[in-house]
C-alpha cells in the first residue's frame, strides 16, 4: 500500500551527506534558511521532518565551510508572528528565503530535495544562470506576479520547473522591484490548492491564481509568460488610477 509518510522521511547514508556536503562545496556567500513551523509539534504532521531536514543540510554545509555559509532560523507561529507577516506565510510547514520571495509551501521531499539545493547554491552565488534574455525582461517587470509551482516528492521535472521559478524571483529580486513571488507548493502536504487547479499531473504552474501550464516549459516561455502577465496588471491598474482620477475631477 502507498505510503505518503515515507516520501517525507529524512533519512540520509554517509553517502547522502557527502554527496550534499560535495555540492554545497559551491557556496560563496551566506544563505539563510527561515523554516517555519508550529510551536506544538503535534499539531503539525511534518514540522519536526522539515526542521530535520534543514538541520542535515546545514550539517553537510559545516562539513565543507567554517563557518558554515548555510544557516537556518525556526520560525515558530505564535511566537514569531511578525516573521509570519514580513515573509507571507501562512501554512505551515514553509521554508523561506530572501524575505519570503522564493518559498516552499509544504516541506520538500524526495526529488525536490534537488531543485532546493540548487537554488541555495545560486543564491549564495549570486548567478541564477538564466540567460541574458531573460534577466532583462525580468528587470522590466512593472506589477507583482505571484507564480505556484505545484510539485510532488516523486516528480522527476518538478526541481527543474521549481529551481526556474526561484531564479525568476531571484533576478526581479537582484533588480530592485522585487515583482514575483515564487512559491512552491507540495500537493500532498496541501491537497486544496492542488483541487482548486484541478490537477491531475505535475509540475503544474498557476500565476496569479491562474493555470499557466502543466509540464516543463522553456525558459523563454516562462519568462515571457509572466512579464506578459505583469505588464497586464500594470495596464489594468494605470487604467483604474486614471479612471478614479477622471471621477474625482468631475
Amino acid at each position: 500500500m502507498f505510503n505518503v509518510d515515507e516520501m517525507f522521511e529524512v533519512s540520509f547514508s554517509p553517502d547522502d551527506i557527502e554527496s550534499i556536503a560535495e555540492a554545497l562545496k559551491e557556496m560563496k556567500n551566506p544563505v539563510t534558511l527561515y523554516v517555519f513551523v508550529e510551536k506544538d509539534r503535534k499539531k503539525c504532521r511534518y514540522c519536526d521532518n522539515t526542521i530535520k531536514l534543514v538541520e542535515a543540510l546545514a550539517s553537510a554545509s559545516a562539513r565543507v565551510s567554517s563557518p558554515p555559509l548555510l544557516n537556518y532560523v525556526v520560525v515558530e507561529r505564535g511566537v514569531n508572528s511578525d516573521l509570519f507577516e514580513k515573509f507571507g506565510i501562512s501554512r505551515i510547514p514553509s521554508i523561506a528565503m530572501i524575505e519570503g520571495y522564493i518559498k516552499y509551501t509544504g516541506m520538500p521531499a524526495g526529488e525536490e530535495l534537488r531543485g532546493l539545493i540548487e537554488t541555495i547554491i545560486r543564491l549564495s552565488t549570486g548567478d541564477s544562470g538564466l540567460s541574458e534574455r531573460s534577466m532583462k525582461k525580468i528587470s522590466e517587470l512593472k506589477a507583482p506576479v505571484y507564480v505556484e509551482v505545484i510539485v510532488t516528492p516523486t516528480c522527476p521535472y518538478c526541481p527543474y520547473v521549481a529551481l526556474m521559478a526561484n531564479m525568476i524571483a531571484y533576478e526581479a529580486y537582484k533588480a530592485g522591484n522585487k515583482a514575483v513571488i515564487s512559491d512552491i507548493v507540495e500537493a500532498y502536504e496541501n491537497p486544496d490548492i492542488a483541487d482548486s487547479y484541478n490537477i491531475m499531473s505535475v509540475p503544474a504552474v498557476a500565476i496569479n491564481k491562474q493555470m499557466a501550464f502543466v509540464g516543463l516549459p522553456y525558459e523563454e516561455q516562462f519568462v515571457d509568460l509572466i512579464y506578459e502577465v505583469s505588464i497586464k496588471s500594470w495596464v489594468k491598474e494605470q487604467r483604474k488610477k486614471l479612471l478614479e482620477r477622471m471621477l474625482k475631477e468631475e
